[in-house]
């Protein structure tokens, strides 16, 4: 999977950049069996927010997945960059868990009603 990562409003230093990887890079693994058909493209956008009501600096994380059959979209806001970017991968996670135990319970129906 790779990651493609756009800042606004935002120093892409090389601890932000790790820390993505790091984090972000750790779905790879889920998304391995679609990888058979293409490569699999992660986009990620951080940017500091100023369209909240609240004060002081408040951080946006937003990840665009695209899956066979279906674009998992998925946001984050947060006063800290850092966790954003840890509510954005547990937001993902579930997501692409959900996916494909949906692809799988669909491809299990199939196969049970041709025998």
């Amino acid at each position: 999977m790779k990651i493609s990562i756009l800042t606004k409003d935002v120093a892409m230093t090389n601890a932000i950049k790790a820390y993505v990887n790091q984090k972000i890079g750790a779905l790879s693994s889920f998304v391995k069996r679609f990888e058979k058909r293409g490569d699999i493209t992660l986009f990620l956008e951080i940017a500091r927010s100023t369209k909240h009501h609240k004060h002081g600096e408040v951080f946006y994380a937003e990840a665009t997945l695209a899956l066979p059959g279906k674009t998992i979209r998925v946001e984050e806001y947060n006063t800290d960059l850092y966790r954003a970017i840890d509510g954005l991968k547990k937001t993902l996670k579930r997501d692409i868990i959900k996916y494909k135990s949906k692809l799988v319970h669909k491809t299990n129906r199939k196969k049970a009603g041709k025998s």
